[in-house]
């Protein structure tokens, strides 16, 4: 009997949601470990916590053995050098787009007048008030339930959350609630699933090279490898998502309210395409 693959996650419902997902792509073959990372201890802002606040606790796990694989959110994952791991496996994307949502559930019709909208970040604070220069923004903090929840109870008048993680846990959005990408383009990766494990462990890499899903690991290449060129951190207001017709990958990406967009073969040689078009907003 072969020994099952342990899966390290984020205690969060949504992130235990996508774990369970990993584990049934894996025939079921998994157990599954709950670490406490900092973005999950600190109530300080994003923005002063850095990059890699859900992830380096879960990455120490794996390097210390106490778990064969760690499920993350794509767009959480930073793009630099993970010394000793690799992302073995990505699951088959789900839908990337943002939701906006309001005490109402109307979406972006329904805010009201100088919304106080709940957002940490500076991707969709730019992409909202270049819609709605009214609006005020501030930072929220919390899991999908708590976010809603202070929406509900009117503490903000809308917060922004990813469609792929309201329908993971479950939760119904109206079409009229999701922002098309000509409003928003997401997050680099947002919407995939990533699983991380040591280089050396040959096992555990052939189990996850079943469940890799092909088509959504080039396109997120090509939007990581932009996230990658331009900066690589939770600080930029880079959305960008790349999207596959035939051999090509085809990227979109906005900065600063200036879109790029390029395709070709190479999903690594389209983002420096993209970026040569965004390259003088970033130098300016």
């Amino acid at each position: 009997m072969s020994l099952p693959v342990v899966l390290g996650t984020r205690g969060s419902t949504l992130a235990l949601a996508q774990t369970r997902l990993v584990a049934d792509a894996l025939g079921g073959d998994a157990r599954v470990e709950v670490i406490r990372t900092a973005g999950d201890a600190s109530t300080r802002p994003f923005t002063e916590l850095g990059d890699g606040v859900f992830v380096t606790a879960l990455e120490e796990a794996l390097r210390a053995g106490s778990i064969d694989a760690a499920v993350h959110s794509l767009k959480d994952l930073p793009t630099g050098p993970r010394p000793g791991l690799i992302v073995a496996a990505i699951l088959p994307r789900a839908d990337p787009r943002d939701v906006l949502v309001t005490r109402d559930r109307g979406g972006l019709p329904s805010l009201i007048p100088n919304a106080r909208v709940g957002t940490s970040s500076p991707r969709r604070d730019a992409a909202l008030r270049a819609l709605r220069p009214d609006i005020v923004t501030s930072p929220i903090r919390g899991n999908v339930e708590t976010r809603l929840q202070k929406v509900a109870r009117g503490e903000f008048d809308a917060t922004v959350l990813a469609l792929a993680g309201l329908r993971r846990l479950g939760v119904a959005v109206a079409d009229v609630e999701i922002l098309d990408l000509a409003t928003m383009l997401p997050a680099p990766g947002q919407g995939a699933i990533a699983v991380q494990c040591r280089a050396d462990d040959a096992r555990v890499r052939a189990a996850l090279s079943r469940i890799d899903d092909a088509v959504t690991r080039r396109a997120t290449d090509a939007e990581r490898e932009l996230l990658r060129i331009l900066g690589g951190t939770c600080d930029l207001a880079l959305g960008t998502v790349a999207h596959a017709e035939g051999t090509r990958i085809v990227l979109d990406a906005m900065l600063d309210g200036r879109r790029a967009s390029a395709g070709g073969d190479d999903p690594l040689g389209v983002a420096h395409l993209v970026a040569a078009e965004l390259g003088a907003v970033v130098a300016g």
